[in-house]
């Protein structure tokens, strides 16, 4: 089922939370809200299920206009961070509570029941209580007992934040093979940009109520909207120099590096991801020299932060790369995959 927002806000008192929000969601689509603690994404998912009223706007399921309809009778599913499970009834009872109060009969009800568990490989689980399971089996637990109402979408709201990092990898994958199994429209809220590179197929990342970019995963990770988006999708983080360009050449303190494009002169924030920065234990023409200020072995890979003059650079590095604290190596940035952000635009969006 599609969904749309059209000019969407919503103020609590004084307090603008979500601004103008206009977004399209097409039909079986898995969409990813992404965003900072406080920045709407949570607001916005709770008024498309009606437990927060719109303040102005619009919002659509198909062709029906939502804002007054309650929300029992907009068909929508939830999970939430808690798993909210009834912990008097058995697993199978609890997957099959919201079948249970539209009143289908208890034939429909087993045979749904079966059928996603059979799904999410928790069928021995069933005659089990919430408090025999791990938090990974309650958290398959509560995505059965939405996938058994066969909603017109699913909205989820941060619903792997309380698993650990190696059940998070397991759901995600698990979540994103559902999803395309069942090809319902399903709405992801998270902060964990991770999150939203592997399971959305768009991506909006929103900052203080507003929408900063609405576009696949990777056209978000490869063509940032603003700084703001730069910074917040990659890990680690893109790298920020602030400067000007001279004659072809962006300039800054201790850096130097000529461009292949011509570009107007004048101050510019150019923004470079890691992976885009190569560093060498021996000096070579054009290379940047440069002080390790801390190295990270992460197994696969190497991080390694640099000092350059004032500026503070991260470096992806394969995992054999070895370099002494305090040490001098060299660097060579890839000139085609920096990206330029205006100074004074970003200046006028911190506030």
């Amino acid at each position: 089922m599609a969904i749309e927002f059209r000019n969407v806000s919503k103020h609590f008192g004084n307090t603008l939370v979500v601004d103008d929000l206009s977004l399209e969601i097409r039909d079986g689509e898995f969409v990813v809200l992404l965003g900072p603690s406080g920045c709407g994404k949570t607001t916005t998912l709770r008024m498309l299920a009606g437990l927060e009223s719109v303040s102005s706007g619009d919002i659509f399921i198909g062709s029906e206009r939502v804002n007054d309809v309650p929300t029992q009778h907009r068909d929508l599913a939830m999970v939430f961070q808690s798993y909210a499970l009834y912990p008097h009834m058995t697993i199978a009872e609890n997957i099959a509570y919201p079948l249970r109060v539209r009143k289908l009969d208890r034939a429909q009800r087993a045979g749904r029941v079966k059928r996603v568990a059979a799904m999410l490989e928790i069928e021995s689980l069933l005659e089990r209580k919430p408090r025999q399971l791990s938090g990974g089996e309650r958290q398959r637990v509560a995505l059965a007992r939405a996938i058994v109402r066969e909603p017109r979408a699913y909205l989820m709201d941060e619903p792997l934040s309380n698993l650990d990092a190696r059940l998070r990898v397991q759901m995600r994958g698990e979540l994103k093979r559902l999803q395309h199994q069942l090809g319902t429209t399903t709405i992801y809220v998270t902060h964990d940009q991770a999150e939203a590179m592997t399971l959305a197929s768009r991506v909006g990342v929103m900052r203080k109520g507003r929408l900063q970019q609405f576009d696949t995963p990777m056209n978000i990770y490869n063509h940032p909207a603003n700084q703001f988006v730069a910074e917040f999708v990659g890990s680690p983080s893109m790298n920020f120099v602030e400067g000007r360009i001279e004659a072809g050449r962006f300039v800054s303190d201790a850096l130097q590096i000529p461009l292949k494009s011509d570009r107007l002169s004048g101050p510019v924030t150019i923004g470079i991801r890691p992976e885009h920065i190569q560093v060498l234990t021996q000096p070579q023409d054009g290379a940047i020299a440069a002080t390790v200020y801390v190295t990270e072995l992460m197994g696969n890979e190497t991080f390694v932060f640099l000092s350059v003059g004032p500026n503070r650079l991260i470096a992806r590095a394969p995992a054999e790369f070895r370099a002494e604290l305090e040490s001098r190596v060299w660097i060579t940035i890839t000139t085609d995959k920096i990206h330029f952000f205006d100074q004074k635009r970003n200046a006028d969006n911190t506030d």
